[in-house]
């Protein structure tokens, strides 16, 4: 484990036992309460179907009612505010804007010790001030960003980069155990997201160049399945090929991680980068490329639909 878990790997090297120990019992008394999921898209709905296979209870919110109906038929239990029935909330939206918006319309009544814990891809120059708000208004609140796809994190196989006040982190740990394969403390509020932002920008390169790669060699009459085994033999392997590489060889474009929100991430990227004078010149190419892929019907599909805006193929409506 590297330097952005050091104070993680500290603790438990220096209080294994005692650590281990408060985590299960922490993570005991958060079962016997209820937590409450605000946001039901596919990482809100993955999160939601976890907790609930792990034993949690939860109240489940979302300004799409609709969108609980299978969540509730296992377990769930609808609530029209769950920042005034459950003390930790997990909020899994689009934007940070799209957070503020909601966390003001279900702001009349909060739990008194409300814990939020926000895994939003949202904007690092907004969060800092929504965490100091949300503080002053006496909350306790999280930056939890994730990284991974809404079937990892049914499996519980994503990792979460946390930004905050360090007692919060600890205090989220052992749920935030149960849901991710790694937890690493990255820093305050703000810090978390930039992390998340540095990683998407490279994940999205590795997969714009699979879909170049896989395209190129479709032009050569190379059997894609055959360059997709070569690939992941290779030095140019990237993890991204297992999880999106069968993807865009079979043309399954079912939503795990949808293609416009990638860019909406990189329209961030890019925006702080710009705030910074610094110039992203692949991260631009990947832009065009994702707009492309939209232009033509692809921006609700999966993100592995990257490889039809070099492949130049129009989506069927």
């Amino acid at each position: 484990m590297g330097y952005l878990a050091l104070k993680k790997l500290q603790a438990q090297q220096e209080f294994p036992l005692k650590n281990e120990m408060m985590n299960q019992e922490t993570s005991a008394s958060i079962k016997n309460e209820s937590i409450g999921i605000v946001g039901l898209g596919l990482m809100g709905t993955a999160m939601s179907a976890r907790l609930l296979e792990l034993g949690y209870k939860i109240k489940v919110y979302n300004r799409t009612r609709s969108k609980a109906d299978e969540l509730i038929q296992n377990g769930a239990e609808w609530s029209d505010n769950p920042l005034r029935e459950c003390s930790i909330a997990i909020i899994a939206l689009y934007t940070t804007e799209i957070v503020e918006e909601v966390l003001d319309a279900l702001s009349g009544e909060w739990h008194p010790n409300l814990f939020l814990i926000d895994t939003t891809t949202g904007d690092p120059t907004t969060t800092p001030m929504l965490g100091k708000r949300l503080q002053a208004q006496g909350a306790t609140y999280l930056e939890v960003p994730v990284s991974g796809s809404s079937q990892q994190q049914r499996r519980s196989e994503v990792t979460a980069f946390v930004g905050g006040p360090e007692p919060a982190y600890q205090k989220a740990l052992p749920l935030l155990n149960d849901l991710t394969k790694e937890v690493l403390f990255v820093g305050g509020w703000g810090a978390g997201v930039k992390v998340k932002l540095l990683t998407n920008l490279v994940l999205g390169l590795n997969r714009a160049a699979l879909a170049e790669g896989l395209v190129y060699a479709k032009t050569l009459g190379i059997d894609t399945n055959i360059a997709l085994e070569a690939l992941l033999g290779s030095m140019a392997f990237s993890k991204i090929m297992t999880t999106k590489g069968q993807k865009m060889v079979d043309g399954d474009f079912s939503v795990q991680a949808r293609l416009i929100q990638h860019l909406k991430d990189i329209d961030i990227i890019l925006d702080t980068a710009k705030a910074e004078s610094q110039d992203l010149p692949l991260t631009e190419t990947h832009r065009q490329l994702l707009q492309t892929a939209t232009d033509l019907g692809w921006g609700e599909a999966d993100n592995s639909a990257i490889i039809q805006a070099i492949s130049k193929e129009k989506r069927e409506s």
